[in-house]
């Protein structure tokens, strides 16, 4: 990425220009695909931009990028399943581009996905099928408001990372992916993923632990115990990397159980049942690999135009044709979020800092980050979508 903003950004200024006479109250900041039939291009977003970059060319931008402070850019993180609650959205109805990606939602999925959002059940919210492409939009009309709040925000983001669904929404706020068709993918992985659940009992268990718990052994243990009861070809395994000491493990719902009565014997200070419906990122997710990859074939995916993090790896992109590849693998692969995070925030003694936004529903990731790096937590701050911040204050 070169320059004062991302070239996401400087794209869409180009669109800008193309329609110096359109005017927009609000502009998305996600690109032409997130904006709703009919309406022209942002206006003044453009005029944002044009006054950011004025007068600078490729060389300019390139040596101010090499002058920029580190704690003057910002670094955006995208929430997972789990993280929905009934209300979420309410927060976001001021922002005009933040509902047109919840009508434009409404096109793909066939349903009200707002009002699920406002209104619940929080059971319909929870189901798989439904909470992954909930959290995805209103994790992106966060990214609206945020824009709205403040733009400089966007304008100096260099990274972005995702918790599993989340990283979907990372890659459509890089101009990797286009909101429509990773929506669309979004559907069809949650749906996969909600048939694969129900065809074995299983679920999720975060695990808080200590320097001397052995996740390792707990797992081979809660497998021996399903096979003791009948089990066939047993799963249990860590899921999600958090933060150090801290995992969640997946499995069936005997080897769960079985962990969570056998705690103290491997030193887990907590013990929590997620609400999800199944074995996340382990391999009883296989049967949903080929939906997923067969409709990321038929998706456009570019280069992203800031840092994006695979979970498989918690490495940055490096090629678009990896993408497709690591969407996929992530389905079966544990999440490496505690690797991402030492990725991104890595840095040389007294180098400052990027200040840090979770978008979307929930603070995990704020305390997952917290755990791993406590400085660059100092930086951190949560763009609410379920409250209206000036009627909080109010």
């Amino acid at each position: 990425m070169g320059g004062l903003l991302p070239r996401l950004l400087l794209r869409l200024l180009s669109e800008g220009k193309q329609d110096s006479g359109a005017s927009e109250p609000q502009a998305s900041v996600l690109g032409p695909a997130c904006r709703m039939p009919g309406r022209p291009p942002p206006g003044s977003l453009s005029d944002l931009l044009q006054s950011s970059v004025a007068g600078q060319d490729t060389g300019a931008e390139a040596a101010a990028a090499r002058r920029r402070r580190p704690g003057a850019t910002s670094v955006l993180l995208f929430p997972g399943q789990g993280s929905q609650r009934v209300g979420m959205g309410r927060g976001l109805l001021r922002s005009l581009s933040a509902r047109g990606l919840f009508a434009r939602a409404r096109e793909v999925l066939g349903y009200d996905l707002l009002s699920l959002c406002l209104q619940g059940p929080q059971t319909e919210l929870d189901r798989t099928v439904h909470c992954q492409p909930a959290v995805f939009v209103s994790s992106l009309a966060a990214v609206e408001k945020l824009s709205h709040q403040w733009p400089d925000v966007i304008e100096n983001c260099v990274a972005a990372a995702g918790f599993s669904v989340g990283e979907f929404a990372a890659l459509v706020f890089a101009g990797a992916l286009d909101f429509e068709e990773a929506l669309y993918a979004v559907k069809v992985r949650a749906e996969a993923m909600q048939q694969a659940s129900e065809a074995v009992p299983s679920g999720m268990l975060s695990i808080i632990g200590q320097p001397k718990s052995d996740f390792k052994v707990a797992c081979i243990e809660a497998r021996e115990h399903c096979r003791s009861l009948g089990v066939e070809d047993p799963v249990c395994e860590v899921a999600n990397y958090l933060f150090p000491d801290s995992r969640v493990i997946a499995g069936h719902l005997q080897a769960l159980k079985f962990l969570e009565e056998n705690s103290r014997k491997y030193y887990f200070a907590r013990t929590k049942m997620l609400p999800v419906s199944g074995a996340f990122h382990t391999r009883l997710m296989e049967s949903a690999i080929e939906p997923l990859a067969k409709v990321l074939k038929s998706v456009e995916i570019r280069k992203p135009l800031i840092n994006v993090y695979s979970n498989v790896d918690g490495k940055k992109y490096i090629h678009s044709k990896c993408i497709k590849h690591l969407l996929v693998k992530q389905l079966v692969s544990p999440v490496k979020w505690e690797q991402t995070m030492h990725e991104i925030y890595e840095r040389t003694k007294r180098t400052e800092f990027p200040f840090t936004y979770e978008v979307g529903p929930g603070k995990q990731l704020g305390t997952m980050l917290r755990n791993c790096n406590l400085k660059a937590w100092r930086a951190y701050k949560h763009i609410e979508v379920s409250e209206d911040e000036e009627v909080e204050e109010a």
